[in-house]
C-alpha cells in the first residue's frame, strides 16, 4: 500500500514475507496466491506491498537466471503486488524447526554476507515498480555479540566499505538507489540505537543507515524520541522501519505472569528478555533462561520479551504488548512536517509459534491483514492519505 505524507512524499507500507517458509521460486509464487493475494483482497486495496524475503538459494537463482527474475516480477505485477524493500537478515532456513543463533550467520565479518546483500540489491533494482527509484534492504546488526573482537570490528568495517562501494556502482549502472539498514537487536553487536551511533560512525550514509525495528527498540527500553534524536545526531538515516510489538510483562514476580510466559517458550526462535533498570536493562538471551528457577533477572521491574506478537491484539492478562512504543515510533517517524522514513514493513513472523489459543482462526492471512489495517489506520490518523491507482 502507498500513502502520501503531508510533505508530498510517498510512504510504502508492506508486510514481510519471512513469515512464509518458501525458499525457491515456485514456492514463493505459490505463497503469493495462498497468502499475499487474500491479504490484499481482505484489505480492499488494489496494491499491496511486500517486504520480500529471498533466501540465499533463490537469490542465487534469480541472479543467474534473467528469465526467472522476469517471471517473478511479472507474477507480482499480475497480482497487484509490489516490492520496494527486501528483508536480507535471514540467510536461509528461517522457518526451520530450530533457528535460534543460526539467524546471525553468516555475519558481517564474512564475505558470504556481503555477496548475498549485493545480489539482493541488484535484484531489487529489477523488482522495483517503474515509478519508484529507491529501494531498501534490512540486514543483521553486524553479528551476535559473542565472540566479537577488535579484529572482527576491522573485518566488518572493511566489508561495509565494500558494500557502500557496490551499492554506489549499482546506482550508477542501473539508475536506482538501494540503501541498506542495519537492524539493532538485543544481544547483538549493535543492540541499541546508541550502539548504532558508535558502530556505524563514518559509514557512507548515502547508502547505509539503520532499520528501526520497534519490537527491538521496546525490548531495549529505548524511548522512540530519544532514539530518533540519537540517530539524527549521528547522521544515520532510518532506511526503513519494521512495525512490530514485543511481549510485555508488567509484574514478572507474580506466579500467574510466569505461568502465562511459559506458553511462549518454544524452540524455533531466540526470545531475548530484558528487565527495566537504570542504565542498560538486565537481560538474558532467551525466555527459558529468564524463567529458570533462581534465574538472573530480579523480577522487580517490568520485563519485555523479543517475541513478535500481533500489532492489533492483546494477549490475555497479566501479559501485555509494547504497542504504545510502536505508536510513538510511528508518530516520531511520520507524524511531523517531514517523513523520516518512507518504508514501513509489518514484521510478525511468529504466527506459527504463538500459543495455539492466540493464533487467529483464519491463520496468518487473517492476522497479517488485521495488522496492516491497524497500521494503515494509525498512519491515516497521523495525517497521511492513502494513494490509489
Amino acid at each position: 500500500m502507498r500513502l502520501r505524507h503531508p510533505d508530498g512524499s510517498t510512504v510504502h507500507l508492506a508486510y514481510c514475507t519471512n513469515v512464509h517458509p518458501a525458499e525457491d521460486l515456485d514456492g514463493i509464487i505459490a505463497q503469493l496466491d495462498r497468502c499475499a493475494v487474500p491479504i490484499r483482497e481482505r484489505l480492499g486495496t488494489d496494491r499491496l506491498g511486500l517486504g520480500l524475503w529471498l533466501a540465499r538459494d533463490v537469490a542465487t537463482t534469480l541472479t543467474e537466471d534473467g528469465a526467472a527474475l522476469a517471471r517473478l516480477r511479472a507474477e507480482l505485477v499480475a497480482r497487484g503486488l509490489e516490492v520496494v524493500t527486501l528483508n536480507g537478515f535471514p540467510y536461509r532456513g528461517f522457518q526451520q524447526p530450530v533457528v535460534k543463533h543460526a539467524v546471525y550467520r553468516p555475519d558481517w565479518t564474512q564475505r558470504a554476507r556481503l555477496d548475498y546483500t549485493l545480489d539482493l540489491a541488484r535484484l531489487l533494482t529489477r523488482l522495483l515498480p517503474d515509478d519508484v527509484e529507491q529501494g531498501s534492504i534490512s540486514t543483521l546488526p553486524l553479528g551476535w555479540r559473542l565472540p566479537w573482537t577488535d579484529e572482527h570490528a576491522r573485518e566488518s568495517r572493511a566489508l561495509l566499505d565494500e558494500l557502500a562501494a557496490g551499492l554506489t556502482k549499482t546506482a550508477v549502472e542501473r539508475g536506482r538507489t538501494i540503501r541498506v539498514g542495519f537492524e539493532p537487536e538485543p544481544g547483538c553487536v549493535v543492540e541499541t540505537t546508541a550502539d548504532a551511533a558508535v558502530r556505524l560512525a563514518g559509514v557512507d550514509t548515502d547508502h547505509l543507515g539503520v532499520c528501526l525495528d520497534t519490537c527491538h527498540l521496546a525490548v531495549g527500553f529505548e524511548d522512540p524520541r530519544q532514539a530518533w534524536q540519537r540517530l539524527a545526531a549521528a547522521g544515520l538515516p532510518v532506511v526503513k522501519a519494521q512495525a512490530s510489538c514485543a511481549l510485555e510483562v508488567p509484574d514478572p514476580h507474580r506466579p500467574e505472569a510466569r505461568a502465562a510466559l511459559e506458553s511462549f517458550v518454544e524452540p524455533r526462535f531466540l526470545h531475548q528478555t530484558r528487565e527495566a533498570a537504570i542504565g542498560r536493562p538486565h537481560g538474558t538471551d532467551d525466555l527459558d533462561e529468564a524463567l529458570a528457577e533462581h534465574g538472573p533477572l530480579p523480577g522487580e521491574q517490568p520485563w519485555r520479551v523479543h517475541f513478535h506478537v500481533p500489532l492489533h491484539a492483546d494477549p490475555p492478562p497479566p501479559l501485555a504488548t509494547t504497542r504504545p512504543v510502536l505508536a510513538s515510533s510511528l508518530e516520531e517517524l511520520l507524524g511531523g512536517e517531514a517523513a523520516r522514513t518512507r518504508h514501513i514493513e509489518v514484521e510478525t513472523y511468529t504466527w506459527n509459534v504463538l500459543p495455539a489459543e492466540q493464533r487467529p482462526a483464519g491463520g496468518p492471512v487473517e492476522g497479517i491483514a488485521a495488522e496492516l489495517d491497524w497500521t494503515r489506520r494509525h498512519l491515516l490518523a497521523l495525517g497521511l492519505t492513502e494513494v490509489t491507482r
